[in-house]
């Protein structure tokens, strides 16, 4: 296909980053010659990311080039403190305040206060020099920039406001109202400085892209800039399906973090497991990911240890593989009004791995309406326990006559070649 224009694409997170941030622009970068947009990368030399998956780098195309630049790397310095702490920060699993170590609350304060808007704002300045030379010689009209990490915006409006290139800000999280932010120990000053960063970048930007409905809702209180929605999405894979669990697993894929633990569904699960001996004598939860220690011990205190298995971070391909093996799909969000807006990026892996999936999280959240609309699956909120409980010993009763099975419908819409098609129309106006 004739390319129309070049795109500068500037982000933290590339292969061999491993979970879920990187695999937005991964697969826009896939597709995006296929609509005429030619692709060019800009990412760390030497980054420091809380895990990595090798097998990721054989999705990169050779023919798309990719610029690195070195950068500063605070969290490199923070491992001398505490490499467990500095590690658990940066994937975002922060303990509760009350169990917070004075480490952690020193490590949480200095995050906050001294490195606005992240950790990797020292990155902001020579990139912005290096760029500068780069888009000129080589023609670049477009760029895009992608967080968090939110400094990265901080590069495109140094570079909007140098060049006037046409710009578009990527959200795939929130800023200010994200649901660590308010755990960062912010002194008044940090916080309105937060505000500031965020407001310049939403009302110079020449398109703002966010990834659910409930966010662009909070930012068109902010902007009159456009702001479209571009969700996550599904690609095609080509990993072999594997033969159902023989148990009736229920697989959590992803981050368990502190705030992300509906009591009321373990406490559901312990019913079960107490009443029912077949229950208890197929259940397995299988947790893949990062799991906090407040979630280890809510599970010791409904007595579901036995019936847990932990299996960390896994490659995507394995990942892909437990979503197909198993039963029952978890998926968890804090219940809070900020993760509202939040819609993970292994739903959309969920809803086409032909496995139910079992949601709690909060009241008119853009996940509720997803699974509503597409027929993947059951959504609940944290005080629902008995409905839980219901659907759950429905599922298992289903489970035992093989019978458990999901009808999705409307997925197509939300495949990564799809909505690659949405973004190179917003490159092209």
């Amino acid at each position: 296909m004739k390319v129309h224009k070049k795109a500068l694409i500037i982000t933290y997170y590339w292969p061999p980053a491993g979970g879920p941030g990187v695999q937005r622009w991964l697969k826009f970068v896939k597709y995006l010659p296929e609509f005429g947009i030619e692709p060019i990368v800009y990412c760390p030399e030497n980054p420091s990311y809380p895990i990595t998956d090798n097998s990721l780098i054989d999705e990169v195309s050779s023919a798309i080039t990719i610029l690195k630049q070195p950068i500063k790397e605070p969290y490199r310095f923070a491992n001398f403190l505490s490499k467990k702490n500095s590690k658990q920060i940066s994937s975002g699993v922060i303990p509760k305040q009350k169990k917070q170590t004075f480490i952690q609350k020193m490590m949480l304060y200095i995050r906050g206060n001294f490195f606005i808007p992240d950790a990797r704002k020292d990155w902001v300045k020579p990139s912005v020099s290096f760029l500068s030379d780069y888009i000129v010689k080589h023609n670049i009209e477009t760029i895009i920039t992608t967080g968090p990490p939110h400094s990265l915006h901080l590069i495109g409006l140094q570079l909007k406001q140098k060049h006037g290139f046409k710009w578009l800000a990527d959200f795939r999280d929130p800023w200010t109202t994200i649901g660590y932010h308010k755990q960062l120990k912010l002194t008044k000053s940090s916080a309105i400085k937060h505000l500031e960063l965020e407001s310049k970048v939403l009302q110079t930007a020449d398109q703002i892209i966010v990834t659910s409905d409930n966010t662009k809702k909070e930012f068109e209180s902010k902007t009159r800039q456009p702001i479209a929605v571009i969700t996550n999405g599904f690609d095609v894979n080509h990993v072999e399906r594997p033969k159902k669990d023989s148990k009736f697993t229920m697989s959590h894929i992803g981050s368990l973090l502190s705030e992300r633990n509906p009591k009321q569904l373990w406490d559901a699960l312990s019913e079960l497991i107490n009443e029912n001996s077949s229950f208890s004598e197929a259940f397995q939860l299988q947790l893949i990911g990062v799991v906090s220690d407040d979630i280890i011990q809510t599970f010791q205190q409904f007595g579901l240890t036995n019936h847990v298995k932990t299996l960390g971070y896994v490659s995507h391909e394995d990942a892909i593989k437990a979503q197909m093996s198993s039963r029952l799909l978890l998926l968890i969000e804090i219940d809070s009004e900020e993760t509202k807006v939040i819609i993970p990026g292994k739903l959309f892996e969920y809803m086409v791995s032909e496995t139910p999936i079992l949601a709690v999280g909060p009241k008119d959240s853009d996940v509720e309406t997803i699974l509503k609309s597409t027929n993947t699956g059951q959504y609940y909120y944290y005080d629902q326990k008995r409905d839980i409980k219901s659907q759950v010993l429905s599922y298992f009763e289903a489970y035992k006559t093989d019978s458990l099975l999901v009808n999705p419908i409307g997925l197509q819409k939300y495949s990564r070649k799809a909505l690659t098609k949405s973004l190179s129309d917003l490159l092209k106006d």
